[in-house]
């Protein structure tokens, strides 16, 4: 499988996820606050290679690969993600300047379930969430441990590990975009100079 085609599989589980979680958080009963981007300001979040390939390549068809580079190269380790779009300094909110090619754990984060060390459902969540909405979450924390079906962060990671295990190996998020943009451009590359 070339460059192009973990992409679009990657794709693909994007859309399965996409399905479930709009399943579950049509039966969950909380939400996101809505422009809080609280959970992208944290410049620790860990991400693939593999889940930002989608992105890459829809940087590079626009031509904007380049210039993604350059403002990842000159972004320390503290910086949030080079999606990260900040609208209120003063409250320090924001949301994701590309949505659509945002990565897994953008897509998990908020709408989908782990097990902890008793084999218990918990939803992956931020602190905002839980004090802000005490008896939704605690319903839905409930459910889920009751059987209301929940998108596992697990499972569809390892439907990515399947595509490709190496490039699903975890980096700081701009790291783990930049060396997607980096597969991109070389494999761009070397397919657009080929002999004839």
């Amino acid at each position: 499988m070339n460059l192009r085609e973990k992409a679009l599989e990657v794709s693909r589980v994007f859309d399965l996820l996409s399905e479930d979680t709009g399943k579950f958080m049509a039966q969950s009963g909380v939400n996101c606050v809505i422009g809080c981007g609280k959970c992208c300001m944290n410049p620790k979040i860990s991400a693939s290679v593999l889940e930002f390939l989608p992105l890459a390549f829809d940087l590079y068809s626009k031509g904007l690969a380049d210039k993604a580079m350059e403002k990842l190269e000159n972004m320390g380790e503290e910086d949030f993600c080079l999606l990260f779009r900040q609208t209120n300094f003063l409250t320090n909110s924001g949301s994701c300047g590309d949505y659509q090619y945002r990565g897994m754990i953008c897509r998990l984060f908020g709408a989908s379930v782990r097990r902890d060390k008793h084999g218990m459902k918990q939803m992956i969540t931020c602190k905002i969430i839980k004090e802000g909405q005490p008896e939704e979450f605690k319903a839905l924390s409930e459910a889920i441990n009751s059987g209301l079906p929940a998108p596992s962060a697990s499972y569809y990671y390892s439907l990515l590990s399947d595509i490709d295990e190496r490039l699903s190996e975890h980096f700081p998020v701009n790291t783990a975009i930049k060396k997607a943009l980096d597969h991109v451009m070389t494999y761009s590359y070397y397919l657009e100079n080929q002999e004839v």
